[in-house]
């Protein structure tokens, strides 16, 4: 048999977000105001998502503090919105590692990305009523990032939630499945080494896993 010959290369780049959905998350300052934070270092199993935090930053502060928060998920159509937080900050003053990258303090972040905040139904903290989905969770567990890396030690937290409330705006839903939510028809903003994308139209192709009940 002829073996094809290897295209890679070995690349050692200073990033590795591949591409993951874009979260706005809500969480509520100490004197109760709403504070509104994008990242995309997220993921779930069944209702249970993790969410990897750098600590000097208000989000991480505020849902330690708190152990709730709200994981707003922007649609494709959202990437204004979520471009006008970039490079702010509920932290006052600036800490130096977002200082040193144009951060700048915002009190107000949701009237700087111009959405549009309400309390949970079962956490106090903010929803973004604009977001097609909007997850009320609570915090289950904090596990410490990169413990054996001397320069991230410290800096980088993983943030486990279980979520207890699902909010879905009626046009995701899947048709005649009202707790389903259709992958037709959701449209995730994408961020992908910093960069905004969003999904293309339909499926690639038939999925035999998708065969399997979501019940099951």
């Amino acid at each position: 048999m002829e073996l094809c010959e290897s295209t890679t290369v070995v690349i050692e780049p200073a990033i590795l977000y591949l591409g993951t959905p874009v979260v706005l998350i809500g969480t509520n300052n100490e004197d109760g105001t709403p504070n509104l934070a994008p990242m995309s270092s997220a993921w779930w199993l069944g209702w249970r998502c993790m969410l990897g935090l750098a600590r000097s930053s208000k989000t991480p502060q505020n849902l330690l503090r708190t152990g709730e928060c709200v994981l707003n998920l922007p649609c494709d159509t959202m990437v204004d919105a979520v471009d006008r937080l970039a490079r702010t900050t509920g932290s006052d003053p600036v800490p130096p590692s977002k200082l040193s990258r144009g951060y700048r303090y915002e009190k107000d972040k949701f009237a700087v990305a111009r959405l549009t905040p309400a309390a949970g139904d079962v956490v106090a903290a903010p929803r973004a009523l604009e977001c097609p989905i909007q997850l009320e969770a609570r915090v289950e567990a904090v596990h410490e990032m990169a413990s054996g890396d001397e320069h991230w030690r410290g800096r980088t937290v993983a943030v486990e939630v279980k979520v207890v409330r699902v909010h879905a705006d009626r046009s995701v839903l899947m048709a005649g499945e009202p707790t389903r939510i259709d992958p037709d028809k959701w449209r995730p903003l994408v961020m992908s080494f910093q960069q905004f994308y969003g999904l293309a139209p339909g499926k690639l192709r038939h999925s035999r896993l998708g065969e399997i009940p979501e019940q099951a």
